[in-house]
């Protein structure tokens, strides 16, 4: 691994010091690091543990979750109408994740399956960039969120109904 020259060093000091995280959790929480329980001498054969215990729980990615061929081709065809639509045209990052929350909690308690949320398209190029930064955090945000477990699966919309500035936010049944 190679060191950052001047420049580029001068450059990431700049990006760090922009950083807003997501979290409303203040930043002076110390990190915790997990500490590995010294080895304990035991006679006799000790089982390994298995695999499964050593990996961390993996969060499922949303936009690449299965949904059944039926569903995609008709997202892909854009033969779905959502049963609900969300805007966040003019949101600020809190807001949009206010209004997202808001959104999810009453379509997953109405029963429906579809929401369109239309983010606007993501801003490629050098940042600091002042538009699409929702776009850039709205699928953390689903992962994240205290309804993670509802949603099925995320997708992009037809064209019709956005296209590269809009999602399907598709939940699970009841």
């Amino acid at each position: 691994m190679r060191s950052l020259s001047p420049d580029e060093a001068a450059l990431w000091a700049k990006v760090t010091a922009s950083i807003r995280p997501l979290s409303r959790d203040p930043n002076d929480v110390p990190a915790i690091t997990p500490s590995r329980p010294a080895p304990i001498s035991v006679k006799g054969k000790v089982p390994q543990p298995k695999p499964a215990e050593l990996s961390p729980k993996r969060t499922e990615n949303l936009h690449a979750a299965t949904l059944d061929g039926g569903w995609d081709r008709r997202l892909r065809s854009g033969r779905v109408e959502p049963d609900r639509v969300l805007d966040l045209h003019g949101y600020t990052l809190d807001r949009a994740w206010s209004a997202i929350d808001h959104s999810l909690e009453r379509a997953i308690a109405s029963g429906e399956r579809i929401l369109l949320l239309v983010t606007g398209h993501e801003r490629k190029g050098e940042p600091p960039l002042e538009r699409g930064r929702i776009r850039a955090a709205v699928h953390d945000w689903l992962a994240v969120s205290r309804h993670a477990a509802r949603i099925a699966a995320v997708r992009g919309a037809h064209r019709r109904h956005g296209g590269g500035g809009s999602l399907y936010i598709i939940f699970r049944k009841s």
